[in-house]
C-alpha cells in the first residue's frame, strides 16, 4: 500500500456550496469507519483521478488533515453523465488484518494460438471480486492466454491466485474464451452468388418492362 490520498475535512453543505466546491477543483466525499464516523471530506480532483487510473480499487492510506490517517477502499464514485467528471466519492475505513472482499484488475499477457489462426479473443472479466485479508490484497491478477486455441476459455476456477487470495465469484464463470473467425464463403461460391444476383436483377428488370408495355 504506497499510496496516500490527501483530504480535508468540510460540513455537510447545499447543492450550491457542492458546486462551488468542485468549481475549486475539488470532490466531495464521506469517509466511513470506526474512527470517522460518517466523515465529510473533499479531496484534490486531480490527486483522485491520478488513483482512479492507477489502482482505484487498491487500498490506499487516507490522510485527512487534523483526523490523522487510516487505510481505506474506495467504495463508489459518481461520475457527470455527459462530461465524466468526478462529482462524490464515498470510501470505506478497514483494518489491514481484517478479511474483505474487493474487486481486483485482471492483465491479460501472452498471445493465443486461437488469435493468431484468426480466432476473435473476447475478454469477458476485465476484473475479479476477490476475499482475503487486506494487506494480501493484490494490485492485480495475471491471466495468461499463451494455450488458448480456437474455441477454447479460461474460468475463474482456472485461474493462479497468490497464496491466502480466493476468487469471490463462481469458479465456472468465464473470464476470457477465444471465439471462431466469421465464416467466409470460398471464391467460387462468392462469383456463383453475385451471378445468381445479377440474373435475378435482370429478370426483375424485364418482368418490369413487360408490365409497363
Amino acid at each position: 500500500m504506497s499510496t496516500t490520498l490527501h483530504a480535508e475535512p468540510r460540513t455537510k453543505s447545499s447543492r450550491g456550496a457542492l458546486r462551488r466546491l468542485r468549481s475549486q477543483g475539488k470532490v466531495p466525499a464521506v469517509v466511513y469507519g470506526k474512527q470517522f464516523g460518517a466523515a465529510a471530506i473533499a479531496l484534490d480532483a486531480r490527486e483522485l483521478s491520478s488513483l482512479l487510473r492507477s489502482e482505484g480499487h487498491g487500498i490506499v492510506e487516507l490522510e485527512i488533515a487534523g483526523l490523522g490517517s487510516r487505510p481505506v477502499l474506495l467504495n463508489e464514485v459518481q461520475r457527470d453523465v455527459l462530461n465524466g467528471k468526478l462529482l462524490h466519492a464515498d470510501f470505506h475505513q478497514i483494518s489491514l488484518d481484517e478479511k474483505i472482499q474487493a474487486p481486483v484488475r485482471l492483465e491479460f499477457v501472452g498471445e493465443s494460438p486461437g488469435e493468431k489462426e484468426g480466432g476473435m479473443l473476447q475478454i469477458v472479466m476485465h476484473e475479479l471480486e476477490v476475499e482475503c485479508v487486506a494487506k494480501d490484497l493484490p494490485e492485480k491478477l495475471t491471466v495468461d492466454i499463451g494455450s488458448l486455441q480456437i474455441g477454447d476459455h479460461l474460468t475463474v476456477g482456472q485461474l493462479r491466485f497468490p497464496e491466502g487470495v480466493a476468487a469471490a465469484e463462481d469458479e465456472d464463470a468465464v473470464v476470457v474464451s477465444v471465439l471462431a473467425p466469421q465464416k467466409t464463403l470460398p471464391d467460387d461460391e462468392l462469383n456463383a452468388a453475385d451471378d445468381a444476383a445479377e440474373e435475378n436483377a435482370q429478370h426483375s428488370k424485364a418482368a418490369n418492362t413487360v408490365e409497363k408495355s
